[in-house]
């Protein structure tokens, strides 16, 4: 209708080039054709701005979702099937020339351009049937002000690339949300590893009970020296982040058996720590807890310390309780090293979040390198599977996982976001469950079946937690 009545005006205005009759004719024609070109030109730029305002939402809604995928080798192609999906083309008559994606090599900044062209209605009778309208987004990756714990299994099942992509993982993680600094304003990551029991450190020895053995008879650890592995605290102190004041650890010892295949020793061998054939008082020990730090090579260190370590089981309730100990106000001034007297933070603290990663590559168990043979399992942070009175390793995992929600549900409590992963095809679905309930909303849960699900995982979490602006 528009192209027939510009074909009638068209006409119309030849004609009156033509007319010879008066100077009113004349009169008329001059003043139609500025006034026309006005109203042309009022509307086509409205529809051109209408135009560049759906392309500029469109790169927005695109460079986001880049924003958060900016360690990902997809993520421009992801950011292009945005803008497609945000961006139609009006039935085929506005023609996209251009899409072009830059990430600056930090990371910290995704920029989308976009150019169109779409037809003229009123100006093509000037001559003018196209106009081309372009837009540009630049979008800042920031990190939001967090105490992130990051609780990962170092357990034996993890032994070989399973451990190798997780370590992986978690560096990416990081990477995501350092960019190219080695510190950024109020970030602070600690880094809970966990087995069958969780290290503290040997230099929190100050947490123990006055008249634990490391404290009395430290020679019991032989030449090997107490490596900071703890027991578990009676229930409900094991599922809650009651600071040692209100109920002092007690040291892991793992008491040497008459059975070389249970933990037959005085022959120590703790280069052996980490295998099912270990030997000593610490074996199922794994590496440390790092409190929270402010520095990316203190947590790069440390996830680079981190090994699978066999024998014990899994008990990934304590590795969550721990992780919430060292985000937890009742832990202020109690860790020392880079975490200072004033962390962890209050909750609630403006422009602060509390954050929680658990991953595990299988259920919460007791292990059993006997066989079947008395005692019904090796050593746990809860000692023998005996010691919870129970007989079966059935009901022991169901004892730790009844006490692993009972975790979850006072973490969410207080306000802290917790991301939940089961990786690789050993979590059966009562673990799978577990780790969904646990998690603060049911898209913070994920289970990666392979390792490179485990890879997309953490880097989705990792741009989730980075905050983005639009700042052009």
């Amino acid at each position: 209708m528009a192209a027939s009545f510009i074909h009638r005006l068209r006409r119309t205005l030849a004609n009156l080039r033509r007319d010879r009759r008066g100077a009113a004719a004349m009169l008329l024609a001059l003043a139609v054709v500025p006034i026309f070109a006005s109203v042309g030109l009022a509307v086509d730029s409205s529809m051109g701005y209408l135009l560049r305002t759906r392309m500029s939402k469109a790169l927005d809604t695109a460079g986001l979702a880049a924003g958060r995928l900016a360690l990902n080798a997809n993520a421009e192609d992801i950011a292009r099937q945005y803008f497609d999906a945000n961006f139609e083309a009006s039935g085929g008559s506005v023609e996209l020339t251009s899409f072009n994606f830059e990430l600056t090599p930090d990371r910290k900044f995704v920029t989308l351009t976009a150019e169109a062209v779409a037809p003229t209605i009123f100006m093509r009778v000037f001559g003018r049937d196209t106009m081309t309208v372009s837009s540009r987004t630049v979008i800042r990756r920031q990190t939001t002000g967090m105490e992130l714990a990051l609780v990962l299994d170092n357990t034996g099942s993890m032994w070989g690339t399973a451990f190798d992509t997780m370590q992986q993982a978690a560096f990416d993680l990081v990477d995501i949300l350092y960019g190219e600094d080695t510190v950024v304003d109020n970030l602070w990551v600690s880094l809970v590893p966990y087995t069958a029991t969780v290290n503290i450190g040997s230099g929190h020895s100050g947490w123990l009970a006055a008249g634990d053995r490391v404290n009395l008879s430290p020679g019991d650890y032989s030449t090997a020296g107490w490596k900071g592995c703890v027991e578990a605290r009676a229930t409900p102190l094991d599922t809650d982040d009651t600071p040692p004041s209100g109920g002092a650890f007690t040291s892991y010892f793992y008491a040497s058996t008459t059975r070389t295949q249970d933990n037959n020793w005085p022959a120590i061998l703790p280069e052996l720590w980490r295998r099912n054939d270990g030997r000593g008082p610490n074996l199922g020990c794994g590496p440390a807890i790092t409190s929270l730090t402010p520095s990316r090579t203190t947590i790069d260190a440390a996830i680079a310390n981190m090994g699978a370590w066999h024998r014990g089981g899994t008990t990934g309730n304590l590795g969550l309780s721990w992780g919430w100990r060292t985000i937890s106000p009742r832990w202020r001034g109690l860790w020392g090293g880079e975490t200072p007297a004033t962390h962890p933070l209050d909750y609630g603290t403006p422009f602060m979040d509390k954050v929680v990663v658990i991953l595990t590559d299988g259920q919460n168990q007791f292990y059993d390198h006997d066989s079947g043979a008395l005692p019904r399992s090796d050593y746990t942070a809860y000692g023998r599977l005996e010691a919870l009175g129970v007989t079966s390793l059935s009901q022991g995992r169901a004892i730790l996982d009844g006490r692993m929600a009972s975790t979850c549900s006072a973490m969410k409590a207080e306000g802290i976001r917790i991301y939940t992963i089961t990786f690789g095809a050993s979590p059966d679905s009562t673990a799978q469950a577990l780790f969904r309930n646990c998690a603060s909303t049911p898209a913070m849960y994920r289970h990666a079946p392979t390792n490179a699900d485990l890879s997309d995982a953490f880097r989705a979490i990792g741009g989730e937690l980075a905050n983005l602006r639009i700042v052009e």
